[in-house]
């Protein structure tokens, strides 16, 4: 079954997951240049709680840089991280979209 799924994949496909069969370009789903998060916070806490989060951030890794924006209803956050599969376990470890 593995085989006859591999051989139906293109040639530029080459990450499986032995678990399930399943064949994924890495490529389509993460892409390189995705390094810089925009996150939007709303209220009288908007900046402290965009500042808490960006230095999450910085703390978890090492080549991120941050900084808040204030809004006239909260406050935009804009991270840049040293990568994208940075950026994308942020994103998965806080919920954010």
């Amino acid at each position: 079954m593995m085989k006859s799924i591999k051989d139906a994949q293109s040639s530029l496909v080459n990450d499986t997951c032995a678990e399930c069969g399943s064949y994924v370009d890495i490529g389509a789903v993460i892409e390189e240049s995705d390094t810089l998060l925009k996150v939007e916070f709303v209220g009288e806490s908007a900046i402290e709680q965009a500042e808490q989060l960006g230095q999450q951030a910085k703390a978890r890794f090492a080549d991120v840089t941050y900084q808040v924006q204030a809004m006239v209803d909260g406050a935009q956050l804009l991270v840049n991280f040293g990568c994208s599969a940075e950026k994308m376990i942020f994103q998965l470890q806080h919920s954010l979209p």
